[in-house]
């Protein structure tokens, strides 16, 4: 394989992995206010369905990546009403709509299985898409894959660098304190729920729409990419930058099972297909290790500085999630 082939194929890791990082930085917002949105992956199958239909029989690209996020941003709107203001586990409302909205993405997208809609295409920037390298990397992207590049910087720049961002991981982290110094708790957690849900509802599209243009039904490919989406917030420790790490290391997995299936032609191409969601399981138990009490009765074991380099590789990866996430708030 030679280099330029190389850089093409990362090239179209960044364009592959723009849904799932989209997705991930919409349920870190939600997060960070303090609630889990475990409906992502029955959201994205049943966005990607509307928006192609939408698309399909409007012909129109616009409305389709709309539909996708008014999904969402429904979808995500029932949990914060079931979890905020019912009191009900966000675990378990959550999960239940993952499963009804998977089923009914399948249920409803049966008419358009096979059919042929608008695709988005490539927009590459003049003067900026000849760069050597850069170039084919960055520039000669769709607008959506330009879109999820900004987003992660506004979503950071936001998150840590701006009052509200300090609010945001303020009502997450210590609510009653954020109540006290003037937040409307639960209203923020219903905005910041439903504005992550609209961007998980806008990977949908993101996928039917560009990246896997139709919609198959159940072999569409995209059922199980909420639950990594799930997994790379986590791994991500709830910072976008770090979240995108985790997204386009997912996203480079899955281009190395394509690369490297005609070498490992002993190797059944299924087993390829699915290994980067294991893999990234794997990762996201390293990440969590460094947190668990036997790590640390095996660390007092060891020679004191064998015990130092190895405490410090686990300090650097430990992730903390916001202390009141998934914990309903209520006024005393």
């Amino acid at each position: 394989m030679d280099a330029s082939t190389v850089i093409v194929g990362l090239g179209g890791v960044l364009s592959a992995s723009a849904p799932v990082l989209v997705a991930s930085v919409g349920e870190t917002f939600a997060e960070r206010a303090g609630v889990i949105n475990l409906s992502i992956n029955g959201t994205i199958l049943l966005s990607a369905m509307g928006s192609f239909a939408v698309a399909v029989s409007t012909h129109s690209l616009l409305l389709g990546f709309l539909t996708g996020c008014v999904i969402g941003a429904a979808v995500a709107l029932v949990v914060a009403f079931g979890s905020i203001t019912l009191r009900q586990s966000q675990v378990a409302v959550g999960f239940v709509l993952a499963l009804f909205c998977r089923d009914l993405s399948y249920f409803l997208g049966n008419p358009y299985m096979g059919d042929q809609g608008p695709r988005l295409s490539s927009l590459p920037i003049p003067g900026l898409s000849h760069i050597p390298v850069l170039g084919t990397l960055f520039f000669k992207q769709d607008i959506m894959t330009y879109f999820s590049f900004v987003l992660v910087a506004v979503a950071w720049w936001y998150i840590f660098r701006t009052r509200q961002g300090l609010v945001l991981r303020a009502v997450g982290e210590r609510p009653a304190a954020a109540f006290a110094r003037g937040a409307r708790v639960n209203l923020l957690r219903y905005v910041y729920t439903t504005l992550g849900g609209a961007l998980v509802g806008l990977a949908g599209p993101m996928f039917s729409l560009s990246i896997k243009a139709g919609w198959k039904g159940t072999i569409s490919g995209l059922d199980g990419i909420g639950w990594i989406v799930l997994a790379i917030v986590i791994f991500g420790a709830w910072n976008p930058v770090r979240v995108a790490f985790g997204a386009y290391l997912f996203g480079l997995l899955q281009w190395l099972g394509v690369v490297l299936q005609p070498s490992l032609p002993g190797i059944p191409s299924q087993v390829l297909q699915v290994a980067p969601f294991p893999l990234m399981i794997l990762t996201l138990l390293l990440v969590n290790v460094g947190n668990a009490e036997w790590v640390d009765r095996v660390l007092a074991s060891l020679p004191e500085r064998s015990r130092r380099w190895v405490a410090r590789v686990l300090r650097s990866l430990r992730v903390l999630p916001p202390r009141s996430l998934g914990v309903p708030f209520e006024r005393d």
